[in-house]
């Protein structure tokens, strides 16, 4: 994806997640194997001086749904995308400036999922993100997010 690319989902986010823009989500890298986005601490501060939770797991959401949904645009594939379910593991504080690299948990279950969504008009695939701070990781996202077909006159 280039610099552009980053750019322009970077703005989507801001102008359509309000919460990004709040927590000051930046872009770091976007492929359709992987979506990286960073945070800064001071946004996403808790009592603690760390990362509050919250904005840990949203930013873990975000990266796996902008993987998703740039995939699925990549494929031509229009549709709205929303999370089912997720699980979030807290390895350790992030007292930093911290990052969620997204991936599918399983790359093999991609056809499938397109297979299913033009077919059936829905379909189910597993994301998981990876948290990181300082160099070092930092928590576990996995979730389940469902895509819903639209049609070409909707």
């Amino acid at each position: 994806m280039t610099n552009d690319a980053a750019g322009q989902l970077e703005a989507y986010l801001h102008a359509h997640i309000p919460l990004s823009a709040a927590m000051q989500v930046a872009v770091v890298s976007a492929a359709c194997d992987a979506v990286t986005l960073s945070a800064p601490l001071a946004p996403n501060l808790n009592h603690r001086n760390t990362a509050f939770g919250g904005s840990i797991s949203a930013l873990a959401i975000l990266s796996a749904w902008s993987l998703i949904n740039l995939r699925l645009n990549a494929k031509g594939l229009r549709s709205r995308l929303v999370i089912q379910s997720n699980r979030m593991d807290y390895d350790r504080p992030v007292p930093a400036a911290f990052t969620a690299t997204a991936s599918l948990a399983d790359a093999s279950a991609w056809p499938a999922f397109c297979k299913m969504l033009a077919r059936k008009g829905r379909a189910r695939i597993r994301a998981v993100s990876l948290i990181r701070s300082e160099g070092e990781a930092a928590g576990r996202f996995e979730g389940e997010f469902v895509a819903f077909r639209l049609d070409a006159a909707a």
